[in-house]
């Protein structure tokens, strides 16, 4: 529900440009600002939950994000949908900021590495549906339609939501207070294990994620001219991303989560280059192995947050996703330079800069990795 509510406006990006007389870079907005208020929305509700228990604040911006995606449906114009989208988003991060310390609390480490890596999948699947609805519904029954189908899928997972989910058996309390959730907060940022995985899923989100939305200019024009149904059909592509993260626990352990991320971030720098062969096939390949990359390194990165956290887990793993999706939020400005000056060459130009001080920070990360486990053992 989350996901696919984040995402279901990506497929639909020319039609917003089209249908508001707005620019490919401000109809993208409609996307980045609802991630840019998710990630920095995710900072307040990690610890919040710490405080206050997991279940019943997920529940509550589930109900938000109903809310807003129905009055979505009513928006006369193009700021209206910018604002309701940028609320929409901070409703968006309570989940998500909470879900994997609600498994940390519930399962040991072994388990949580593939628990994570499922819930990740499910991710993916949620984004995948939205952008699929996004494109089929956008095509036949305009934004209006497509929002309202939304906030009524919406409403019936959240009553599957609240049936389904057990309440916390595991968890405990700690109060609320400013001054000690910021000096847990300065020691993650200080703990390069964990700041080294953040930059590392930021970056690479700040690339994989913008790529889609500017490929959705490139096969809606000549010579591919794409529907809005068959530009949402495309993010098909991000099913080998659902294996790639129920596969990373395993990957994991067997070579070391760093390589893990070292490994696909290659996979995205390979991929984004068969995007630029003059072929919708070459482009869909592309992408599928550009959709494993990613996931393989998030996924991996994700569940090492997890691990390596010292204390408020729920807080770290909130700083994890605050990177996430500023990155996908400002990685559109980045690549867009990329995209006027040479199109879509230019962005897979850009892409392969910034995935090398990716692959970077992943070598750094296994060194330091590497030495800490020397010294423990």
């Amino acid at each position: 529900m989350v996901f696919a509510n984040l995402y279901v406006t990506q497929p639909l990006l020319p039609m917003i440009a089209e249908h508001f007389a707005v620019s490919a870079l401000q109809s993208s907005a409609s996307f980045t600002i609802t991630t840019f208020t998710l990630g920095v929305s995710l900072l307040f509700y990690g610890p919040l939950s710490d405080a206050m228990g997991r279940k019943g604040i997920m529940l509550f911006t589930m109900c938000g994000i109903t809310a807003t995606t129905l009055m979505l449906a009513f928006a006369i114009d193009y700021q209206s949908l910018l604002i309701l989208r940028a609320v929409q988003g901070f409703f968006l991060a309570g989940l998500p900021a909470i879900a994997v310390a609600y498994m940390s609390d519930e399962f040991n480490a072994d388990a949580l590495m593939l628990a994570v890596g499922i819930y990740i999948s499910g991710n993916s699947l949620g984004g995948i549906g939205g952008r699929l609805l996004g494109g089929f519904l956008g095509g036949n029954y305009g934004l209006a339609g497509t929002f309202e189908f939304m906030a009524l899928l919406s409403l019936l997972l959240t009553m599957a939501f609240f049936w389904l989910l057990p309440p916390s058996v595991h968890f405990s309390p700690k109060p609320l207070r400013l001054k000690p959730m910021l000096a847990q907060m300065g020691a993650h940022l200080a703990n390069k294990r964990l700041l080294l995985s953040y930059l590392i899923g930021g970056l690479s989100f700040f690339i994989f994620v913008n790529q889609y939305s500017f490929i959705t200019f490139v096969l809606k024009d000549a010579p591919y001219q794409l529907s809005a149904q068959f530009i949402g059909m495309l993010f098909l592509t991000y099913l080998s991303g659902t294996y790639a993260s129920a596969i990373s626990g395993k990957l994991g352990k067997r070579f070391s989560q760093p390589v893990c991320m070292m490994a696909g971030t290659v996979i995205i720098i390979f991929g984004s280059g068969i995007t630029l062969l003059p072929s919708l096939y070459a482009i869909i390949l592309g992408l599928l192995i550009n959709a494993f990359g990613f996931f393989l390194t998030h996924s991996t990165a994700s569940s090492w947050v997890s691990l390596n956290a010292q204390g408020g887990k729920a807080s770290a793993s909130s700083l994890y996703l605050t990177f996430y999706y500023i990155g996908a939020s400002t990685g559109g400005i980045y690549l867009n330079v990329f995209w006027q000056q040479g199109h879509w060459s230019g962005v897979v130009l850009g892409s392969w800069l910034m995935l090398l001080v990716v692959l970077c920070l992943g070598y750094w990360l296994k060194k330091i990795g590497h030495s800490v486990k020397s010294k423990t053992s």
